[in-house]
């Protein structure tokens, strides 16, 4: 099985890329908790590419996955060639704070990296990569 697709960043391709990711995650019998966070982590990274990275335009996002079955983990990558943006700069919010409180954005990737072990992201031939680590 290909370890990568190559899609529109588009909403109507979102269910294709969990489809794709979940393959994977289900061969190594990950816990549903583990491919529930995933899954959640998997569709705010791509909705956040599909809404911004080409805005108002639309682009190519590459998805890739590695298994490592020792170890028990899945490594996700991001790949997109849309304006530079590392979500990791983005101060958490302070959820001590009421919604109405709290500015509008950064809780669902704050979601992301509270749920995943990793997360890292580097700007790389002109693309945003971003990759996510998580036990399963």
């Amino acid at each position: 099985m290909a370890n990568e697709i190559n899609v529109k960043a588009s909403l109507e391709n979102l269910q294709e890329v969990i489809a794709f990711v979940d393959g994977f995650v289900e061969e190594l019998g990950a816990s549903m908790k583990a491919q529930m966070q995933i899954d959640v982590a998997v569709e705010e990274i791509f909705v956040n590419i599909a809404s911004y990275a080409y805005a108002p335009d639309t682009g190519d996002a590459v998805i890739s996955v590695e298994t490592d079955t020792e170890k028990k983990q899945v490594l996700i990558t991001f790949k997109d060639s849309g304006v530079p943006y590392n979500p990791l700069e983005k101060e958490d919010p302070d959820v001590t704070l009421s919604a109405d409180e709290r500015g509008i954005g950064g809780l669902g990737i704050f979601m992301v990296k509270k749920s995943m072990d990793d997360m890292r992201y580097e700007r790389k031939d002109g693309c945003n990569v971003l990759t996510i680590v998580k036990g399963v």
